[in-house]
């Protein structure tokens, strides 16, 4: 969001600049001076790219003037004046004998989002005429030279990188200095750059820069406090700080920038109480202090603003009620007030934000009912989840012509689903009601939402019996959990749908009354989650559920189950977890797949002996519990072969013998329970700090110490 948020203030000033120099230079067409050129084509010939994905390069053409060329400028005496090569996939470095460099009279420069993976080189400097420089996202590694702030008619410079990779760093021992030549910029973008400098450095770098306009420097591993001497940069329209190690309150000051548009402070472990005057910016337009958990304070009463497009304060510690006045907003497209401690009632007037596309109140303390949202036609995301409203869903939600997502989870919502008019142009993604008290039954229009991924109605009081097959016209349904209600599921699927949810992934089934193991999953070739447990499946677990090719987690736990068909052994290479838990299943211990991470066969009735090479194939393994079964023989020596396992749960069995040294060692282990078995041996009680051993009547069963 926040490289996007950047890119798009980059493409605005680009429209601009360019929009302003046609008035300056007059571009003309077949006067392009023959050493400018050829210089080009030197240039060309220099880069490595994919000539299937340039659009620029890749044109340019000697039988044709260069001032033609895509990507190149005139003035009206035949020189270059501006060369655009971003998202050109030039590939390789440059050095400074680059022909780029004789290009004396160039005013605009992008070589942004290209794979140069070089240094910068010091060269640039030789390109004195030079007003907007972009070597953005272009792969460009090292020191930034200081030449490049020798460049005094710069207006705009953009030098950033990629944050996660942090490949360019300025460590220049005295930024203010460096910054004194450049004071003409007005739009700076540093992100992902290591700068490393404390709050009076770089505040005081850029007091140099009376000009300044906008400026970016997103996860530049700077150093607080925020300076209050900041605000005599009159001009300052966008400041944007993200993912700084800031550590101090923002100071009341801020609120003294009156041409602020954008102030973005997320992720800077922010402090102390935010000013509520800084909300009241009249020309602000975007403001994010989001991941700030120990920032306070509260919304203000909001005047009427219509300049407001953007508010994020999700994940801090402001709390307080939601102001009435937020309808005052008019322009508000984008509200995010989400993990954090709002609490009150939701006033009637949100309703009245007409623009609003994203609307998150999702983890906070808000009760009663919600407004109507008969006025919201452009949203297109709608959290609530996680909070304590009650009453019921506006039905007008599922008339909204744009609306993708629906959360409404972990609330108190008890009425009927009521979805009683569906568009046909409908486009809702996903829609989650789970976890609340909604009634009755489900509602067969819910099959009419044809654009859904994800359907989630889990733990609610739904009741009634219910078809499966009502789903078929969700061609697109990746997740269906229909767990936790009191449905009665009549999984049968009749013949004339043999593609039915063909994109399934995740099905959830859990407490369902199902009565047998549902065929139609046979046919789910995608599915990789599988929750069909509580309900009261009886007989085998069939054999073609190990063939299920991309099958990741499966719980049939909580059944009646008797016997495993086929061999587990050889499951799709996927499953990693693996849940059977409390059934009545018998004969010889399944072989576990080789890949699994957690494996659940407690409360069975298996009989035979723990396999001894156990330990040698379940390199991957961290849970393992037999506990309650009727397992015989000893415990495996191979079990000293796994250094990943976290808890190992063989308890109430029948096993004899010893105890492998290595369990008593083990620097993994947090959990060994093998109590009522019939093992003996020496024990030492100096086990490793973390783990914890269940020895409660060994003593009793036949266990000594010495």
């Amino acid at each position: 969001m926040r490289i996007a948020l950047v890119s798009f203030l980059s493409f605005i000033f680009c429209c601009f600049f360019w929009t302003h120099l046609a008035v300056a230079v007059t571009v003309v067409h077949g006067q392009c001076l023959e050493d400018q050129q050829s210089l080009l084509l030197q240039l060309k010939s220099s880069f490595m790219f994919w000539h299937e994905h340039s659009s620029k390069l890749v044109s340019w053409n000697e039988t044709i003037d260069c001032c033609r060329w895509k990507g190149v400028t005139c003035d009206n005496k035949g020189q270059v004046c501006g060369l655009d090569l971003s998202k050109e996939s030039i590939q390789g470095g440059f050095d400074n004998s680059s022909s780029l460099f004789s290009l004396q009279n160039l005013q605009f420069l992008n070589l942004a989002f290209n794979d140069l993976n070089s240094a910068i080189l010091t060269g640039f400097n030789k390109l004195k005429n030079l007003t907007y420089l972009n070597l953005s996202y272009a792969g460009f590694v090292g020191e930034v030279p200081v030449e490049i702030f020798q460049l005094t008619r710069l207006v705009t410079l953009d030098i950033s990188s990629y944050f996660a990779q942090q490949q360019l760093r300025l460590k220049n021992p005295n930024m203010q200095k460096i910054f004194q030549k450049v004071n003409r910029i007005r739009q700076l973008y540093l992100d992902g750059v290591t700068i490393s400098a404390q709050g009076h450095e770089w505040s005081n770098a850029l007091l140099q820069l009376p000009s300044l306009q906008e400026v970016s420097m997103i996860y530049c591993n700077l150093s607080g406090p925020l300076n209050s001497s900041l605000t005599t940069l009159k001009n300052l329209s966008v400041f944007l700080l993200d993912g700084n190690d800031l550590s101090s309150p923002v100071p009341e000051t801020f609120a003294n920038f009156k041409n602020l548009t954008t102030l973005s402070l997320s992720c800077c472990r922010l402090r102390g109480t935010f000013p509520v005057k800084i909300f009241k910016i009249a020309t602000l337009s975007v403001i994010d202090i989001s991941i700030n958990m120990d920032l306070h304070g509260s919304l203000p009463e909001f005047s009427f603003n219509r300049n407001l497009q953007k508010l994020v304060v999700s994940e801090t510690n402001l709390s307080g009620a939601l102001p009435v006045s937020i309808s005052n907003l008019s322009q508000l497209s984008h509200l995010d007030l989400s993990l954090s401690q709002f609490n009150g009632t939701l006033p009637v007037s949100l309703s009245k934000l007409k623009e609003l596309t994203y609307l998150d109140l999702s983890f906070n303390y808000f009760s009663g009912p919600i407004p109507s949202f008969n006025m919201y036609k452009n949203l297109l995301h709608l959290d609530m989840s996680s909070n304590l409203l009650n009453g019921c869903h506006p039905p007008s939600l599922f008339t909204l012509p744009f609306i993708r997502l629906i959360k409404l989870s972990n609330n108190r919502f008890q009425c009927p689903l009521q979805i009683l008019e569906i568009s046909t142009s409908n486009l809702l993604e996903a829609l989650d009601l789970s976890n609340n008290n909604l009634q009755g039954s489900i509602p067969v229009t819910i099959s009419q939402l044809k654009s859904l991924y994800v359907l989630q109605l889990s733990s609610n009081k739904f009741n009634g019996t219910i078809r499966i097959d009502m789903f078929r016209t969700l061609e697109n349904l990746t997740t269906l959990d229909l767990s936790q209600n009191n449905l009665l599921i009549d999984a049968n699927v009749r013949d004339s749908y043999p593609s039915f949810l063909p994109e399934m992934r995740n099905l959830m089934l859990a407490s369902c009354n199902l009565a047998k193991f549902p065929s139609f999953i046979r046919n789910q070739s995608k599915l990789f989650s599988l929750d069909l447990s509580s309900n009261n499946i009886q007989g085998s677990i069939p054999g073609w559920i190990w063939q299920l090719g991309y099958l990741t987690e499966f719980n049939i736990s909580n059944n009646f189950l008797t016997m495993v068909e086929g061999h587990v052994q050889n499951a799709s290479a996927t499953l990693s977890v693996i849940d059977l838990h409390s059934n009545q299943l018998r004969g010889n211990l399944p072989v576990f797949p080789v890949y699994v991470n957690y494996v659940d066969y407690s409360m069975n009735d298996f009989s035979s002996s723990i396999p001894s090479e156990i330990g040698s194939y379940l390199s991957s393994i961290i849970f393992i519990s037999l506990s309650r079964n009727r397992l015989v023989g000893s415990l495996p020596q191979s079990l000293c072969n796994n250094s990943n396992l976290l808890v190992l749960d063989f308890s109430y069995n029948q096993l004899e013998g010893t105890i492998p040294k290595c369990l008593m060692k083990s620097e993994s282990l947090v959990v060994l329970n093998l109590q009522h078995n019939q093992l003996g041996g020496n024990i030492s009680y100096t086990f490793p700090v973390c783990i914890k051993v269940s020895i409660s009547q060994w003593k009793s069963i036949g266990w000594y110490d010495s």
